[in-house]
Formats: C-alpha cells, sequence, structure tokens
C-alpha cells in the first residue's frame, strides 16, 4: 500500500512539476497564434488594395480603349456619310446637266 502510495505521489510529483510550463507554453502559443493570424489579415488586406488597384487601372484602359474605338467608328461613319453624299451631290449634278 505504501509503495501504491509514494509510486502515486510520484506521479503527482512529477505531473506538477513538469506541468508547470504548460500554462505559459499555452499562453506563448496563443500569442504566436493571434499573431499569425493579425499577419494573414494584413496581408489578406494588402492583396485586396493591390486587386482593387489592378481592377481599377484594367477598367480606365478598357473603358479608354472603348472611347478611342467609339471615336475611331464615329469618324468613319462619318467620313462615308459625307463620301456618299459628295457622290450623290455629282450624280445630282451630272442628271441635271
Amino acid at each position: 500500500m505504501i509503495r501504491k502510495f509514494a509510486m502515486l505521489a510520484t506521479t503527482a510529483a512529477l505531473f506538477v512539476a513538469c506541468g508547470g510550463n504548460v500554462e505559459e507554453n499555452a499562453a506563448s502559443t496563443m500569442d504566436a497564434a493571434k499573431d499569425s493570424a493579425a499577419q494573414m489579415l494584413n496581408k489578406a488586406q494588402e492583396d485586396a488594395k493591390a486587386a482593387a488597384a489592378t481592377v481599377d487601372s484594367t477598367a480606365g484602359a478598357v473603358v479608354d480603349s472603348a472611347k478611342a474605338a467609339v471615336g475611331t467608328t464615329v469618324d468613319a461613319a462619318a467620313n462615308a456619310a459625307n463620301k456618299a453624299v459628295d457622290k450623290a451631290a455629282e450624280a445630282a449634278k451630272s442628271a441635271t446637266k
């Protein structure tokens, strides 16, 4: 019986001696996890800002390209209309002569 008690007491003493750092280890692990999560959130925020800037510049380029294409199309249509009017005027002059 004394041996069992001594074994139990020794086990308890080892548990207390070795388990004393558990609380400190848990606290440091939690702090490390908190810091890691904060770093991941900061990185995600920076990535989101960079993506938004890229989308903004890309959208601006698309709008500029569309404006240029519309301008070119309008100019081409105006030139074609002017040529058609000129040909019609020449045809009318030829018919009246």
